[in-house]
């Protein structure tokens, strides 16, 4: 990881305000990020965010966001790799949880930031608090 601080997660709903210039987020979410470059924060995500944040840009912005996210974005991500332990413990919670609007893949990003010991996520979703998490910016 790049910077010497504490790493700070990155949530598919950062990333879509951040590509998306009609999303209501979009300037909060370009200014943090552009700070957190300028800082050269660690910035941590999941493949299985990385997969959910492509078919989420593919869908609603089409190609080229996918490919900016591609360019722009993950390379300056460090991309944890979910195991079967984490997977199991996140669907566990999300099942267990039966809500509608809470995805496995949140609650899998959830179980990773606790066992990485991270409590910062570059997210909009209220889920993140609920969780105990603080929400950037």
């Amino acid at each position: 990881m790049r910077g010497s601080g504490v790493a700070i997660f990155v949530d598919t709903s950062g990333v879509y305000a951040l590509l998306d210039e009609d999303e209501s987020n979009h300037l909060a979410a370009a200014r943090f990020w552009t700070s957190l470059i300028e800082e050269a924060q660690d910035l941590v995500t999941t493949n299985y965010v990385v997969v959910e944040t492509c078919a989420l840009l593919q869908r609603r912005l089409g190609m080229r966001a996918v490919h900016r996210y591609h360019a722009a974005a993950v390379p300056v991500l460090h991309v944890e790799w979910v195991d079967s332990s984490v997977h199991d413990t996140g669907r566990a919670v999300w099942l267990a949880a039966n809500r509608r609007q809470l995805s496995l893949v949140d609650c899998v990003s959830f179980e990773t930031m606790r066992r990485l010991g991270l409590d910062r996520a570059f997210a909009f979703d209220a889920d993140f608090e609920a969780q105990g998490f603080v929400r950037l910016p």
